[in-house]
């Protein structure tokens, strides 16, 4: 048998061959639209890759791929790579998928290729069992593919969603994102837009003065602050690619690499056992004055003390600003901080506020990541703006989210716990693990002054000193009724605590719950009231 080898010759040309078609390909839409992009102020596909990714990691996955569309001129364009830019490679050490779309190929536009390029490294994500990061510049669906473009889409849905829960799902919003497009990054767990270059929206600025002849521009139809202001899809700004990549990086150093491993776990630098005398002053007496529910974050999660850098990373600060939630080292291990915030609307629970929490307990809970609760809120906001519009609905969200959730769950009451609201806050009726509560805390139906107003309504308006008998009876409400004390009576709140003993007193119980198991009944899944 004889042996055919190739020559010297043959050789050197393959790969010559092969360089010049990578450089082609790396290359994109050539010198003239990559200087366009930079002239945006815009990175390259490729740019913002290696831009994210740990330097020299980025091994590329279908370089070559063009699309198969004909018709409409499409013979004449054959990119490499088809307008988006697939692989893998190490975000501090820790391997990571990615994709990139390229603007500078056929506006970044999805056909075809361009949909199954993308659904193929999403498919590897789920099998290797490491986080996906999706990189967003594109004009839309390729109008010139018709149909295959939408079932480009299509596949990248359905794998958007069966990575859901199984590994963390981010996307960069660097350019435009609109049409069907939108829902890809929407079903994901992070939203990052860039402000300024970012814009997303189901219907463009032309087709909506076409239709309802009202003008609008791209800014103010679907930037980055009204995403993350008004509609809160958007979980993150940045001022610029490198503050959004960055940001990227810090978000992905909590968070597990899928649903079976233990989120990373850093070496602390801060006392476990440190006290937290700063909150005895931080929050007013006056349970009618406001504060800033971030300052006790502060004091209590990792480099907090004594004036440092709080470990913590605020989710969604633009939207539903009456919650507060983030994610937070405590003695170097990742937890989720869910809290409400009296510095706006006093910390009721309204519609938003209910969406925002409950997405972020359950993306908590699939990740096996702890959550702290701290609780400060009159109830839910009445009105019938908040009736119509589903606050029913919207609340359940949030008692489902906590009543599902297997991962540790510590609530600590600050201040006020009131009606519904109380229970829906991780409560011990929802199976909260420890319930702790301050010692001025008042857990109740209502308010002390509310329900004397109602209890006593008759007694009161008969009173020669009204003001003087209703002080007194709020008193005896309080005392009786109001405290943590009758709530821990009953053991619904596991301990009464001093503010100073917040920080340990959670960690301590994060300790003991690391390796919490919880059996649930055998299903298919719940049916959250979405």
């Amino acid at each position: 048998m004889t042996e055919t080898t190739m020559s010297v010759t043959e050789i050197e040309s393959n790969r010559e061959t092969l360089e010049q078609k990578r450089a082609e390909a790396c290359l994109g839409g050539g010198e003239a639209r990559v200087e366009r992009q930079h002239a945006k102020g815009k990175q390259t596909a490729r740019e913002r890759i290696e831009a994210l990714l740990d330097p020299d990691t980025f091994s590329e996955v279908g370089m070559f791929v063009t699309h198969r569309a004909t018709g409409f001129r499409m013979e004449e364009a054959h990119p490499a790579g088809d307008g988006v830019v697939t692989g893998t490679g190490r975000i501090d050490g820790r391997p990571v998928c990615v994709f990139a779309q390229d603007f500078t190929v056929l506006g970044g536009s999805v056909g075809e290729a361009h949909g199954q390029k993308i659904a193929k490294i999403m498919e590897l994500a789920i099998r290797t069992g490491v986080p996906l990061v999706g990189i967003n510049d594109s004009g839309g669906a390729r109008i010139q593919e018709g149909v295959d473009a939408l079932a480009a889409y299509g596949e990248i849905f359905y794998q958007n969603v069966q990575a859901s829960g199984v590994v963390p799902q981010i996307s960069i919003i660097l350019g435009p994102c609109a049409g069907g497009a939108v829902y890809s990054p929407a079903i994901t767990d992070f939203v990052v837009m860039v402000e300024k270059t970012a814009h997303m929206f189901i219907t463009g600025p032309q087709v909506i003065r076409a239709v309802t002849h009202e003008v609008v521009d791209f800014e103010s139809l679907g930037g980055a602050g009204v995403h993350a202001e008004l509609s809160g899809v958007a979980h993150f700004v940045a001022k610029d690619e490198d503050d959004a990549l960055a940001q990227v990086r810090w978000l992905l150093s909590y968070l597990p690499q899928n649903n079976l491993d233990p989120p990373p776990h850093q070496q602390a630098q801060d006392d476990p056992g440190r006290s937290t005398p700063e909150l005895v002053e931080l929050i007013p007496t006056d349970p009618q004055h406001p504060y800033d529910v971030r300052d006790v974050i502060a004091a209590v999660v990792d480099g907090g003390g004594g004036g440092g850098a709080a470990d913590f990373l605020e989710v969604q600060a633009g939207y539903a600003q009456n919650v507060v939630i983030g994610l937070a080292r405590m003695d170097g291990y990742p937890v989720g901080i869910v809290a409400n915030q009296p510095a706006v609307l006093a910390g009721v629970i309204d519609i938003d506020a209910a969406d925002k929490a409950a997405r972020f307990i359950r993306f908590c809970d699939a990740f096996h990541v702890p959550l702290v609760t701290l609780v400060d809120t009159p109830g839910f906001l009445p009105g019938v703006d908040q009736e119509h519009g589903g606050v029913i609905r919207h609340g359940a969200k949030l008692l489902f989210a906590y009543a599902e959730a297997t991962v540790p769950k510590v609530s600590l009451v600050l201040r006020k716990a009131y009606g519904g609201a109380y229970i829906v806050m991780s409560s011990k009726h929802l199976r909260g693990d420890l319930n702790l509560a301050w010692p001025d805390a008042e857990i109740a139906v209502m308010g002390p002054e509310g329900a004397v107003d109602i209890i006593f309504r008759r007694e009161l308006f008969e009173a020669e000193d009204s003001d003087a008998r209703r002080a007194e009876l709020t008193r005896d409400y309080r005392s009786q009724l109001a405290n943590p004390f009758v709530a821990a009576a009953r053991g619904y709140i596991d301990d009464v605590i001093l503010p100073s003993e917040s920080r340990a007193r959670i960690l301590e119980a994060l300790a003991v719950l690391r390796d919490k198991r919880a059996a649930t009944p055998k299903r298919k899944h719940g049916n959250i009231p979405l």
